[in-house]
């Protein structure tokens, strides 16, 4: 029961970027940097980020036309070129395509005011206003008190505030601001303990006000920098501060790039939603196999059991907000399941997981099943273990998954699995705390299904229940979630931030429905969404959308039946719908072919195909619809 520990020495990872750089080959190879990527050191990231920013982008799309690719404005106070780089190496991680433009020194008033700014006159997925403290300490007097700073604060949250609603007038895109570390220099000038406290609280309440700007503006995200300076990042770098006037220090912008490019990560949609975890040396200590139950660290009996104890504790949070948890380990199945079910030390429990693979087969076929099992994308899998070996061969056989090498070290397993934020969702809906539980059932279903000889009779007996209706206000950042995180079930890809999502269902000629389904094992929820548009005597389908957790069960030709039955009802002559192909919904390019769509025409936007509403399908036998009342109600 020997674990494969080791693995041939990989090159420098830094040495390969740099040669494929001199080579003219960064471009090309552009897919295939979120491997090297991942396996370069820190003190390697400079470098790396610097070759980055040179590569352009339209070279990248011409040789790889099916990466997602996102146009992102930097605005802010001080100079702010040294972010690009940072910001290139951050989306080179997730294989993600960044345009960026970046604006005059200490632009961001006018660019996020005027209607006529560069920054509104492009479109932009992303807009970055990268705030520093600078921003008040330019305006204090000399000398100053901590009532001065208070005013100044003020103002400045005001002026935010002011600014981003502005923006969401007329600007396009996600807005992001970000909190402002309080200097340790600002503090100090300050020699009496009182007025430091004083000016510690009024630093933080408006920091407070930053961030809950974000509660009541959907269009904006901030980005809270104290937990960074908390560990110890420095705030500012004196020297670049006066001379460069870049008001952030390196390592700060490194960790501002990093917040950034796990939100451009969830604006392309490319979400994660599973975590497939190693046991031994991973969840307890020891081998399990070797050591037996009562062998493996896995309590606070000792300071490593504790560290064990303490992942543990971490994933459980993760699986509450909606992460699936699996186990994929080399092992006996029968011991594991009386270590989790039954070890006084373990805080995960066999509920905490949706499935086990555990068994003798090589990791990364468990991996690619576990993903079919789950009807999820490979890619939408993260794959934690302690072993080099494990992780070099699944890095290598499936480059999709992203991988988080543990080491021998428990104490460090909690910062490595959250250093890149890759469950990180805009906003959590109801579906995200219940998803494991669903897939759990899930199970049953499949349970059930292999008890009946036909599809048909299984579908008759599941008991399909399918709701569809305009969009409600409750129900909005769950629908700009599904355009954002559904890729195998999407007609178009076309992403939606919960704005513009109001926005459409507000429009008197546009609908946004919402499907819902349950069967007898209990409710599914929110799984789908349907965006028409009435254009005379036209409806269009400008997107249709289905969780893959529902596929194959009539649910999307239901919702496909009832837009063209009140389609039809409501005098139209035609529907139109448009399919665009990506790399990861080409099993649905024939679905409005099979319920009665002709291709019309080929377009930039994708294939239009139309149907003439003479013969409208039926909802399926097995499936009972019900159809709400019109009007959108956000």
């Amino acid at each position: 029961m020997t674990r494969a520990t080791s693995a041939p020495a990989p090159a420098d990872p830094g040495d390969e970027l740099l040669a494929l750089h001199r080579a003219g080959r960064l471009a090309a190879s552009y897919p295939d940097l979120k491997s090297l990527l991942a396996r370069l050191p820190e003190a390697g990231t400079v470098r790396a980020a610097q070759l980055l920013s040179r590569v352009d982008p339209d070279a990248v799309l011409r040789e790889h036309p099916g990466l997602p690719a996102l146009s992102v404005a930097v605005t802010g106070h001080g100079t702010l070129s040294a972010l690009v780089p940072a910001l290139a190496l951050e989306a080179a991680r997730h294989g993600i395509v960044l345009r960026t433009a970046v604006s005059d020194f200490d632009s961001y008033v006018f660019d996020l005011s005027d209607p006529g700014s560069a920054l509104h006159a492009a479109a932009h997925d992303l807009v970055l206003c990268l705030l520093d403290p600078m921003i008040v300490m330019d305006e204090l007097p000399t000398p100053w008190r901590p009532e001065d700073v208070e005013a100044v604060l003020a103002e400045k949250t005001a002026l935010l505030d002011g600014l981003t609603a502005r923006f969401a007038a007329s600007g396009s895109g996600t807005l992001v601001l970000n909190t402002m570390p309080l200097p340790r220099a600002l503090v100090a000038q300050l020699v009496d303990h009182r007025s430091r406290a004083r000016l510690g609280a009024v630093w933080r309440e408006a920091n407070a006000r930053l961030l809950r700007l974000a509660e009541t503006r959907p269009e904006l995200v901030v980005l809270d920098l104290d937990p960074h300076a908390a560990e110890g990042v420095a705030v500012t770098d004196p020297r670049l501060s006066v001379y460069a006037k870049a008001h952030l220090s390196p390592g700060m912008l490194s960790c501002y790039a990093r917040e950034a490019g796990h939100l451009a990560r969830i604006v392309a949609g490319q979400p994660k939603k599973c975590l497939a975890v190693d046991l031994d040396q991973t969840l307890w200590g020891g081998v399990l196999g070797d050591d037996g139950p009562d062998g493996i660290e896995v309590d606070g009996g000792s300071p490593r059991g504790e560290a064990f104890q303490t992942f543990q504790k971490v994933l459980k949070q993760l699986a509450s907000q909606g992460v699936l948890l699996a186990a994929v380990s080399k092992n006996d199945l029968a011991p594991v399941r009386e270590v989790v079910a039954g070890h006084p030390g373990m805080t995960l429990r066999e509920e905490d997981f949706v499935r086990f693979a555990v068994n003798w087969r090589p990791k990364h076929e468990n991996l690619k099943e576990l993903a079919e099992d789950l009807n999820l994308a490979v890619d939408s899998v993260v794959f934690a273990d302690d072993s080099p070996y494990e992780c070099g061969l699944v890095r290598h056989e499936l480059p999709g998954v992203s991988v988080v090498q543990l080491d021998e070290e428990p104490a460090g397993h909690v910062g490595k699995l959250l250093r890149d934020g890759w469950f990180d969702v805009r906003e959590l809906t109801v579906e995200d705390r219940a998803r494991p539980a669903l897939y759990r059932v899930e199970a049953e279903r499949k349970d059930f299904l292999h008890s009946f000889d036909s599809l048909q009779d299984y579908l008759r007996e599941l008991g399909v229940r399918v709701r569809i209706g305009p969009v409600e206000e409750r129900d909005v950042p769950r629908v700009a979630q599904l355009t954002l995180r559904t890729n195998q079930f999407n007609l178009t890809t076309r992403r939606l931030q919960a704005t513009d999502v109001k926005e459409l269902a507000a429009r008197p000629d546009t609908r946004v429905l919402a499907v819902h389904a349950g069967d007898r094992f209990g409710e599914n929820g929110l799984v789908g969404a349907v965006f028409t548009r009435r254009a005379g005597t036209t409806v269009h389908i400008d997107n249709f959308l289905l969780s893959c957790r529902v596929f194959s069960r009539g649910i999307e030709q239901t919702a496909l039946a009832a837009v063209l039955r009140q389609a039809q009802a409501d005098g139209a002559r035609e529907v139109l719908a448009v399919y665009r192909e990506s790399a990861k919904n080409t099993k649905v390019r024939d679905f409005y072919p099979q319920n009665g769509f002709e291709p019309v025409t080929e377009t930039e936007d994708g294939l239009v195909l139309r149907h003439d509403l003479a013969s409208v399908p039926p909802v399926p036998d097995h499936v009972q619809l019900t159809e709400s009342s019109e009007g959108n109600t956000p």
